[in-house]
């Protein structure tokens, strides 16, 4: 058996060997080694580099890390390395940490019974009532138990109602719902105009005033201003305050609900409900942020028994992306913080062990497709007849990204970050230009 310095001499000798070699045929087998890869490299960073180099993307932050799904080669790297603002593209390590960590049904709520009390806890689970799933596992669950009384406890809920960073002014806006530890109806009011003013859930009807102001709900308190809504459906954040739980949970299950403590022992069962994926595609073809936050509160019932997205965001960190060459800093689900930093490489670095981890088929469906009816990317990249775009897009103001995958006219995949920070311009003229870019690397490679 060789030893490891017999290996050394042996391959001192081959390099002594190849070093005789006529010149010609040392450039000839140095050729052969890099292969057609480089040479497709090089025509890739011709017709795209010009193209990043132009006026229109001087007086901004830009970077493009791309690379072959398959043979894993750097196809092209601008600023790949370097730190952006990635806005919603948080929401693909989201979507990683989801998968790694949560099961085909999404867990409700943890019950235990004792005697006369049902005593419940939630999981984060965003889910039920919600108005786009109206899960009702719980809510069935919780009406046929035959302990007349219901305990909710809160106190395994510890993270904050906003994300750090999230615009504090944006309260009152449908995409910026409170996080909380058991959610109803998606923490939202939805009011809609017929004859009068409707209010979804009714708990909240009184609370609605008709009033013109320039907000839709006072800061600390649940009072709805509206006006009409003119035929459109208007969506509106509550506080999730205890008060407004238990008032809905009561209101919807017809029983008393208490605000407890957990059993002395903890010892819960698990009640799931929704199937993972379908709220998985949700999240990411409507750019949900409540949904993305919930999920990973959710995330952290499956290594600690406290609710908290941190807990789960370090987790993954530490394990199933404790590679990443430039480590994120990342601070919450959705991307609503302007404290997120992710380089193009370290979205494409998840984005590839998604593509290896996940079947194709199942990975695609969880990302607007261009073109496509459903999803942010439905009024881009619509110059073929099928979409060649799977991509999350990330917009925040004067920011927008867009990572995901693309599908050559030579039948390749490519996996990509696309990431503009900091641009004065229309934010339709940025997508324009990626656009120009992305076209040229489907028709290049």
């Amino acid at each position: 058996m060789l030893n490891a310095l017999d290996i050394d001499i042996q391959a001192l000798s081959y390099f002594m060997k190849f070093l005789k070699k006529p010149p010609f045929v040392i450039l000839f087998l140095l050729m052969t080694v890099s292969g057609c890869g480089s040479t497709k490299s090089r025509k890739v960073h011709r017709k795209i580099h010009p193209l990043l180099m132009s006026e229109r993307y001087q007086n901004q932050f830009t970077g493009l890390f791309v690379i072959d799904a398959d043979t894993r080669d750097t196809l092209y790297n601008f600023n790949g390395d370097r730190y952006f603002t990635p806005a919603s593209n948080t929401k693909i390590a989201t979507l990683y940490s989801s998968l790694r960590l949560l099961p085909d049904q999404l867990p409700a709520m943890r019950y235990s019974a004792k005697s006369d009390t049902l005593f419940i806890q939630g999981t984060g689970d965003p889910t039920l009532l919600h108005p786009y799933f109206m899960d009702s596992t719980a809510l069935r669950f919780l009406q046929s138990a035959e302990q007349p009384y219901v305990s909710l406890s809160l106190d395994n809920f510890y993270d904050d109602r906003f994300g750090p960073g999230w615009a504090w002014d944006d309260y009152d806006y449908y995409y910026h719902p409170e996080k909380s530890g058991f959610p109803l109806y998606g923490n939202v009011l939805t009011l809609y105009q017929r004859d009068s003013l409707f209010a979804i859930p009714t708990y909240f009807q009184d609370s609605v005033v008709p009033s013109k102001r320039n907000r839709y709900r006072d800061e600390h308190r649940n009072t709805f201003y509206a006006y009409g809504t003119h035929g459109d459906t208007l969506v509106v954040p509550f506080r999730a305050d205890n008060s407004s739980i238990r008032g809905l949970l009561e209101q919807a299950t017809e029983k008393p609900v208490f605000m407890g403590t957990a059993p002395p022992e903890r010892v819960y069962t698990i009640l799931y409900g929704t199937p993972s994926d379908s709220v998985y595609r949700r999240m990411m073809l409507k750019s949900d942020n409540f949904l993305a936050e919930q999920l990973l509160i959710m995330a952290s019932t499956t290594l600690s028994d406290s609710l908290s997205g941190s807990i789960a965001r370090k987790h993954i960190l530490a394990n199933g992306l404790s590679d990443l060459e430039q480590m994120p800093r990342w601070v919450d689900g959705s991307g609503l913080s302007r404290y997120n930093l992710f380089s193009p490489k370290s979205l494409v670095h998840i984005l590839y062990k998604l593509h290896k981890e996940v079947p194709q088929n199942r990975l695609f469906q969880f990302f607007p497709a261009g073109g496509s009816s459903e999803g942010t990317l439905k009024n881009q990249f619509k110059d073929t007849d099928t979409p060649y775009i799977y991509a999350k897009s990330g917009s925040l103001g004067n920011n927008y990204c867009l990572s995901g995958y693309l599908l050559t006219a030579s039948k390749k995949t490519l996996i990509f970050s696309f990431m503009n920070n900091h641009f004065r311009r229309p934010v339709k003229e940025t997508k324009a230009q990626m656009e120009v870019v992305l076209s040229a690397l489907r028709d290049t490679y």
